[in-house]
């Protein structure tokens, strides 16, 4: 079966002088959850924004190869065209309209949607995912929680009717319970309504606990992909970004924020 989404071998450029990913290569396959793992400045937001459009308006450009969804190319549509192809990004941050309330927050979301009977129940679907939401409908979403933006920027774009969604850090700045809430939740999305799912995560443990297959950044460039149960069993993984040695302990941060990638991941 064809994939979902291919990125083939993809350089993108800022500013027409700063090159953040070089030669960029992944694959998605329909209804999967897929997990982009990397430090910080490993290019894992940029392969989203490459994906989703969104690099025009940072002066950014794909500059080689090509992006195909459904075996269209896409790298040189806009934004507003990618999502009504069925591609939605969840932005970092929880950008929400804070001056909005939380349901004109949800039919901002869904725009794209022309029948007033499908956004209805479009809405319902994300109060039955969000119940937190459904009681906040009418509070402005600039004076709702952390926690209930995330829930609501994910479900904005669950309004979109999407086909593939695109995760930035939906974990950042909450706390473990909520975490817990909003990634087990994500699972449902995928594994009830079929959404394939591309999810950059710092928190490496939590994405290859839900994930079906990863895939490790360094430096713009893909240099380890494999299914999470074998993720999981990899030495390099699990010291380098799960934490542990080989026996099981813990490494503290010191020891493993700088190391040297071993020799049979280079490609």
């Amino acid at each position: 079966m064809e994939p979902l989404l291919v990125v083939n071998n993809i350089e993108v450029i800022y500013h027409n002088v700063i090159l953040v990913l070089k030669g960029m290569s992944l694959q998605v396959h329909e209804g999967q959850m897929v997990a982009i793992l990397g430090n910080n400045g490993a290019g894992k937001t940029t392969t989203l924004k490459a994906i989703s459009g969104l690099l025009k308006s940072e002066d950014g450009e794909v500059t080689d190869g090509s992006i195909l969804f459904r075996g269209k190319r896409i790298d040189r549509k806009y934004p507003e065209q990618i999502v009504r192809m069925g591609i939605f990004q969840v932005m970092e941050g929880r950008r929400v309209f804070e001056d909005l309330t939380v349901e004109e927050n949800l039919i901002a979301g869904g725009h794209t949607n022309k029948s007033r009977a499908k956004m209805k129940g479009d809405m319902a679907m994300v109060y039955e995912y969000f119940p937190r939401l459904k009681a906040r409908k009418s509070v402005l979403a600039g004076y709702i929680s952390g926690g209930e933006q995330q829930m609501l920027v994910i479900g904005r774009g669950l309004m979109s009717t999407p086909t593939l969604m695109l995760l930035d850090e939906p974990s950042m700045g909450l706390s473990p319970l909520l975490v817990s809430e909003i990634f087990r939740i994500i699972q449902q999305i995928n594994k009830e309504k079929g959404v394939t799912i591309l999810l950059v995560e710092q928190n490496a443990r939590l994405a290859l606990s839900i994930a079906d297959h990863g895939y490790v950044m360094e430096n713009g460039r893909i240099v380890l992909d494999d299914t999470v149960e074998k993720l999981r069993e990899n030495a390099d993984v699990r010291e380098f970004y799960l934490g542990l040695t080989e026996v099981g302990k813990k490494k503290s941060y010191r020891d493993v924020k700088h190391y040297k990638r071993r020799k049979r991941w280079l490609t």
